[in-house]
């Protein structure tokens, strides 16, 4: 029943509160509890009062300015549009290279290359069965490889994002197509996008390769050589996605992100490297999810901390150093099988909350990722949704426009506090390296994991076309794309045969045998030597087969 409004504005705040709530109570019956995905209760309605006594620059003040709240640079998307960095990962290197055109065309300003899962486990092409090859990324076992994936591209000029986990061997062939083409390694820019072996660790076990304390000692070396060779590129992007992909709530994947930083950055500094040498070109990777507001309030929380901790935490004293720069991708784990194109939307809403919370670069997921590697169409359409947000719904016009809003800059605090109380228990647990050696924080994403999926079972949690309005579709409706045919996967295993007949086998072998010296000399740089072997002819799967057998193979801790 309708409670009638009074005739006339009540006279103060108070009496208009009291006066709205006497409405609520009566029109809403039994009001039901909201929470968001991290478990921060969501009330009805966001008032002056929840923002009290709260310093206007103390809390959000202006871009480029401390605390960042509001963005890192002062004209943000006015000045420059967020990087559309797309991510592809598709057949043989010939594959890649035309996908890659097709999205510069379209519009994409940066590149982004994943290559086949047989990479992230370590092998080569002729390792493994032909049929697994080339379905969920290029396959690139070479410094010819990778060559034929930029055919035509100016590294002096077109970021790359390498999706390069340890030990860094797409970085390594990378630096020696640039030698090859004349291209002066201080002219290229880039970032090593999955440096972050502890969150391979965590929670991405597949690209897990070296065993705990060698990854450690790898990526330390790793950010040394780039900082003092390739000082345009970031070695190193700190990964929140991993961990909220599998389950962590956003406040949990913020949380464990930072601590990540903190730990790297704890090493570095042990390294004798001093913060500001360093820090300014770590980068961060996080997930969007569907939750708009709360990854609103999560990105710019984040950025808010970061830019306190390494202030006071690590000491850093370059402006440089403060800045939350980060790169998001929308979250693959809420699109789904069932009424594909319903990802579209999912995808645009991600997107918006993305560059609501500052973002500096960012992946649209393809509609039909839950199915298989996106057809050229659906990559279109990704491409294209970032395009229309930005030139149609103009949402790069204004900085930080929900900034200010009640609820947002409520929520925005109650994430930072839930973030902080996670940061002290690792912290407490003796940081983050540590805390991941036992398990803790693995067992926390696990209790997150399965308390959504319960919610989901249970009906809490609507998932359009799966728990909710559900609707029949004809089996093969979406066709997944295809394999790779069998005689362009068997070209490719013909060049890596060709490959290894050519090369100097005197030459790799020297290599390879300075590679394994330098995994157990701590006086020598492995990644300067694992650049060498590249450039020499070792394959990826010769690299990666000399540092296991020196540092260990990579066993990642599953905590139940």
């Amino acid at each position: 029943m309708d409670t009638p409004c009074p005739d006339k504005a009540p006279a103060d705040l108070a009496a208009a509160e009291a006066c709205w709530q006497g409405a609520y109570a009566a029109q809403i019956g039994r009001d039901r509890p909201v929470c968001n995905r991290s478990g921060i209760e969501i009330k009805p309605l966001y008032t002056p009062r929840d923002r009290d006594g709260v310093p206007y620059l103390e809390a959000l003040g202006f871009p480029g300015q401390p605390p960042h709240t509001r963005g890192i640079y002062p004209t943000m998307y006015r000045g420059r549009s967020w990087s559309q960095r797309q991510l592809i990962g598709l057949g043989a290197p010939e594959d890649y290279n035309a996908r890659l055109r097709q999205l510069l065309d379209a519009g994409a300003t940066a590149i982004s290359l994943i290559p086949c899962n047989s990479v992230y486990r370590g092998h080569d092409a002729d390792e493994v069965d032909p049929l697994l090859l080339g379905t969920c990324g290029t396959i690139i076992n070479t410094v010819e490889d990778m060559a034929l994936c930029l055919r035509g591209v100016p590294m002096d000029r077109v970021s790359v994002a390498l999706n390069d986990a340890l030990p860094f061997t797409l970085a390594a062939f990378l630096l020696g197509v640039a030698r090859r083409q004349g291209t002066d390694w201080e002219r290229i820019t880039g970032t090593s996008n999955q440096s972050d072996y502890i969150s391979h660790f965590v929670a991405n076990h597949m690209f897990f390769t070296i065993a705990l304390p060698g990854s450690r000692r790898i990526l330390g070396d790793h950010i040394e050589f780039m900082n003092r060779f390739v000082p345009g590129w970031n070695p190193l992007s700190v990964v929140g996605q991993h961990m909220q992909q599998a389950g962590a709530t956003p406040a949990q994947a913020m949380a464990f992100t930072l601590c990540t930083a903190i730990q790297h950055a704890g090493d570095c500094m042990a390294r004798g490297l001093a913060p500001d040498s360093f820090l300014p070109r770590f980068t961060f990777f996080f997930d969007i999810s569907i939750s708009v507001f709360e990854e609103v309030a999560k990105f710019r929380a984040g950025r808010r901390l970061w830019a306190r901790i390494a202030r006071e935490r690590l000491g850093a004293r370059d402006p440089r150093s403060w800045r939350f720069k980060f790169h998001a991708q929308t979250s693959g784990t809420d699109l789904t099988r069932q009424q594909p194109l319903n990802n579209i939307v999912r995808v645009a809403v991600q997107a918006m909350a993305g560059i609501f919370g500052g973002l500096q670069s960012m992946h649209t997921d393809a509609y039909d990722e839950a199915i298989s590697t996106p057809t050229a169409e659906a990559a279109r359409i990704a491409v294209n949704t970032q395009n229309i947000l930005r030139e149609e719904a103009h949402l790069g016009d204004v900085i930080d426009p929900l900034g200010g809003a009640y609820y947002v800059e409520a929520l925005t605090d109650r994430m930072q506090e839930e973030i902080e109380q996670i940061i002290a228990q690792v912290d407490a647990a003796g940081g983050m390296y540590a805390a991941v050696e036992r398990g803790l924080v693995q067992k926390a994403i696990g209790e997150s994991a399965a308390a959504f999926q319960l919610r989901v079972e249970r009906g809490e949690e609507k998932i359009v076309g799966v728990n909710a309005y559900r609707a029949e579709e004809a089996p093969g409706a979406r066709p997944a794309l295809e394999r790779p045919a069998p005689a362009v996967v068997e070209a490719q295993l013909a060049r890596l045969r060709a490959f290894k007949a050519a090369r100097s086998s005197a030459a790799v072998e020297k290599a390879l045998g300075a590679l394994a010296a330098a995994a157990t000399d701590a006086r020598e740089n492995v990644f300067a030597r694992t650049v060498e072997a590249a450039e020499a002819g070792a394959t990826h799967g010769e690299i990666v087969t000399v540092l296991r057998r020196e540092l260990g193979f990579g066993h990642p801790l599953v905590a139940i």
